[in-house]
């Protein structure tokens, strides 16, 4: 689905990023653009990176791959 019309990014693109070494939704936000036009979409963009980074943590994937996971626990 659609999470930002402005920058053509998809959920999955969002996923990816995650699984492909984005932390924070900061990262996210500046690999693919999402949120930085009229920004109606960062709410449900800041959502779904979290749920992805949850989802990366509860299947036993290593917090080193992230410095920012590790400051913040």
């Amino acid at each position: 689905m659609y999470v930002c019309l402005c920058q053509g990014v998809t959920d999955g693109q969002i996923r990816s990023a995650i699984q492909g070494g984005c932390c924070t939704y900061r990262d996210v936000r500046i690999a693919l653009g999402v949120g930085t036009q009229c920004g109606k979409c960062a709410c449900v963009a800041k959502q779904i990176a979290r749920e992805t980074l949850g989802e990366e943590m509860q299947n036993g994937q290593d917090a080193s791959f992230c410095p920012a996971v590790l400051a913040a626990s």
